[in-house]
């Protein structure tokens, strides 16, 4: 498990050059992170990758758990803007969702270091100390209700797509350990989504 630095609030990029020298950061996260394990994974390695000093790099991130969170948040995001027209031409908003859900599986077993270096980061934060975390679910909740086409999602809308996402989480880190084949992700998958999924509004597709 990464070791946790102490609790401190992580600086946020504010000018167009520092928004550039984070996005560097977290690239240069993101590809050692598929290289390696992360606990080969160094800071000081990240920084020099990016072009950063080590300082600015803590400045932002500090500590590792902080900084592949902030990976994490930032594949989300990357997902929602590269999103087949597949899910979006879905017959309905729960075969949207599962499409969404597919492709994101598909992409994290691409890169299963890095998939794992994310998944262990979030699964050891607390929201209190590392508030990134907190932008996982939302972001992710965010993308799989915009592929379904809910704009004002209901409250049962943002329960059963949290537990769905929970339930795929889940999923994912069986397959990453080899319990689970891709086929039975899709096989869980396509059950979850039609059960939990059905009465999933649809009034904005």
């Amino acid at each position: 498990m990464p070791r946790l630095a102490e609790a401190r609030d992580a600086a946020e990029p504010s000018s167009a050059e520092q928004h550039a020298r984070y996005e560097r950061i977290v690239g240069a996260a993101a590809q050692l992170g598929s290289e390696k394990e992360l606990e080969r994974v160094q800071m000081h390695e990240v920084a020099k990758l990016a072009g950063v000093a080590i300082g600015t790099l803590y400045r932002y991130f500090p500590s590792k758990t902080h900084l592949f969170v902030a990976v994490m948040v930032d594949q989300i995001d990357r997902m929602g803007l590269h999103l087949s027209k597949r899910s979006q031409q879905a017959a309905s908003p729960a075969d949207a969702v599962y499409e969404a859900l597919l492709q994101a599986t598909r992409a994290l077993v691409r890169t299963p270091l890095l998939a794992n270096a994310m998944i262990q980061s979030a699964a050891s934060s607390n929201a209190a100390t590392i508030p990134d975390v907190a932008k996982i679910d939302q972001h992710f909740d965010r993308l799989l209700l915009a592929a379904a086409g809910v704009t004002e999602p209901t409250v049962r809308d943002a329960t059963v797509v949290r537990l769905v996402v929970a339930l795929w989480f889940g999923l994912v880190q069986s397959a990453l350990n080899s319990r689970t084949s891709i086929p039975e992700i899709e096989s869980d998958l396509r059950v979850a989504c039609d059960l939990l999924l059905v009465d999933l509004s649809a009034g904005s597709r």
